[in-house]
């Protein structure tokens, strides 16, 4: 695969086909600022708050919707409704006063939500004000940032060396965020740091490099050519060094570190500076690919609910699933040669010591490197990947979004391309669960959809291994043969595995998805919801149907992350809880739906 510098079309012709493709793309109409953190609230207190108190009802093309305890009641206009309820709203946001209603700015309705869950919940959280400004200040960078166009994946000028430049567009291109998410985008850290390092201002940037003594640094690889990924990005290390890259960001927090700094001023550790090959933020922000390996880094920014650090546990947890899970992986590709799972196959870090003699946590975690398969060890050749997320995002932020790999698509068209997306995505995940005790996490960033010349789905590939779980009776031998701190979080009981595999496929992938595809085609959604129904009854027709897949396709109500509870009360997010949500996938659901639209 070619090189970040080598990925747009090389040849001045092919230059001026894309600009030419991509000023022929019709530009939609993004939201401001203001209406996407309005409406991401609005979706989270629908979801988890007045949704499941009954304090919400769709009127005359409004959803209404009350905070009971605050004594609110909202209103907002609405593009599309949604059989899941996770509706379309267009709009600014409005609130009851006196006879008339009266508009409600991004921070008032903050507010109105901070007083809702504080009476709720009998607890403050003083945060939660200060990190959805944040998320509304990245937003607004985002849509000021000018971003290269790219051409479609399919337009008839695609040249071999476009793949890689429009996977990492559809990276680079989530502006908005998870719209399930009260705070998508908040981040701490000097904002104007970011615009260096962030996806979305489309950063490419060299790493910064240490040499550090062999005794010094801690590694583990299952895979000899992963710690070779390391070593040849520089071939200025002196003999007795091993090198370590790291993310600039990163190393400008922990550079005035007093153990690091005394181990630069002994010539243990040598700053090379930056250098190598260029490397490009993805989705994730501190996971950077340079077109042959992902390297996934620590940060110590809290972006969203956590602090985007590697600790000890996931750096040997990572390399531990890599092996363990090689026996079900080779299974499962098998079975399902059109999906693949990136492993993480090794870890460097620094392992300085500190005054009791053990190496010092914050610079082992904060140094720690996770090394990712790239996409040439598993992309099926001739197909562009693109990030899950990008293709089915609210707003056609990018080319990677399915009206664009469906353009003037009728119907039928588009409903033969879900289905043939569907029996890529689903049966792999189900198998992983039921047969291996394996809990992937399918949400939307974490798949690649790859696709071919025509934009139809070829081939899916899974990553991030930190969010992929055991089940414990089906890997005792394993679980033993680890130290316990990394094996518990390497486990969900077979419930919480189960609730997991469910919201990450069917509400946080596929609802989101199909939403997309109902923009497109809103008299299909529930002719697109009956070929989920079709996907999951194939597949368990084929595996003696599981009680608990029984019971998904006889309607039980789906698991949807509280991502907003979760926040407000400050929990991990491995302690998130959920919510439950009418599910339309039982059969008389759909069947009643139909007929209603004819």
């Amino acid at each position: 695969m070619p090189s970040l510098t080598d990925s747009p079309a090389t040849t001045t012709a092919e230059r001026s086909a894309s600009e030419r493709s991509a000023s022929e793309l019709p530009v939609a109409e993004l939201p401001t600022a203001d209406d996407v953190v309005t409406h991401t609230l609005l979706n989270c207190l629908l979801r988890e708050v007045s949704g499941p108190e009954r304090q919400t009802v769709v009127d005359n093309g409004h959803l209404l919707l009350r905070l009971p305890r605050r004594g609110v009641l909202l209103r907002v206009s609405l593009r599309r409704t949604s059989l899941l309820g996770a509706h379309r709203f267009t709009g600014p946001v409005s609130e009851q006063a006196g006879d008339g209603w009266a508009m409600v700015d991004w921070r008032r309705l903050a507010e109105y939500t901070r007083d809702e869950l504080s009476l709720r919940t009998g607890e403050r959280n003083d945060e939660f004000l200060e990190q959805i400004t944040s998320s509304h200040q990245a937003i607004t960078t985002a849509l000021a940032h000018e971003r290269p166009a790219t051409r479609p994946v399919n337009h008839p000028a695609s040249h071999p060396t476009s793949h890689l430049a429009a996977y990492l567009a559809s990276e680079q291109s989530l502006l908005f965020g998870h719209r399930f998410h009260p705070t998508p985008k908040a981040r701490t850290g000097d904002p104007r740091a970011w615009a260096a390092y962030a996806p979305e201002t489309g950063a490419v940037f060299p790493l910064r490099h240490l040499a550090v003594r062999a005794h010094l640094i801690a590694e583990e690889a299952a895979a000899p050519w992963a710690a070779a990924a390391l070593d040849g990005q520089r071939t200025d290390v002196p003999d007795g060094y091993r090198l370590l890259p790291t993310h600039p960001w990163q190393y400008e927090a922990l550079r005035e570190h007093p153990l690091l700094r005394a181990a630069l001023e002994r010539g243990d550790v040598l700053d090379l500076g930056p250098g190598g090959r260029p490397f490009a933020a993805t989705a994730s922000v501190r996971t950077l690919y340079d077109g042959e390996t992902f390297l996934k880094f620590s940060l110590n920014v809290r972006i969203t609910n956590c602090l985007r650090k590697n600790s000890m546990y996931e750096l040997s947890g990572a390399v531990a699933l890599t092996r363990a899970l090689a026996p079900a992986l080779t299974e499962l590709a098998e079975r399902f040669p059109d999906s693949a799972v990136l492993r993480e196959p090794a870890y460097r870090t620094l392992a300085l010591p500190g005054p009791d003699g053990t190496p010092d946590r914050d610079l082992f975690e904060g140094f720690g490197v996770i090394v990712r398969e790239g996409l040439p060890r598993r992309l099926t050749p001739g197909a562009t990947p693109l990030l899950a997320a990008a293709v089915a995002d609210e707003y056609p932020s990018s080319t990677a979004h399915i009206s664009r790999l469906l353009t003037d698509a009728d119907p039928d068209t588009a409903l033969d391309w879900w289905s043939a997306y569907l029996e890529l995505l689903v049966p792999p995940v189900l198998a992983a669960y039921f047969d291996h005790g394996l809990v992937l996490e399918p949400h939307l960033q974490n798949v690649l959809i790859c696709v071919g010349a025509d934009g139809r789905p070829a081939q899916v590939l899974f990553r991030d291994l930190e969010g992929t779980k055991l089940v414990p009776e089906h890997h005792t031998d394993t679980l033993t043969a680890v130290p316990a701190e990394v094996a518990g979080p390497m486990t969900y009981d077979a419930e919480r595995g189960w609730d997991r595999v469910v919201y990450c496929l069917l509400v946080n992938h596929i609802a989101e998805l199909l939403a997309a595809l109902a923009d497109l085609h809103p008299e299909a959604e529930a002719a697109l919801w009956a070929r989920v129904r079709d996907t999951l009854r194939s597949y368990a027709d084929r595996s003696g149907c599981p009680p608990r897949l029984a019971a998904l396709l006889a309607g039980v109500p789906l698991p949807a992350k509280a991502n907003l509870l979760t926040r407000w009360e400050r929990k991990a997010d491995r302690e998130a809880g959920y919510v439950r949500l009418p599910s339309p996938l039982a059969e008389h659901v759909l069947r009643d739906t139909t007929r209603s639209t004819r």
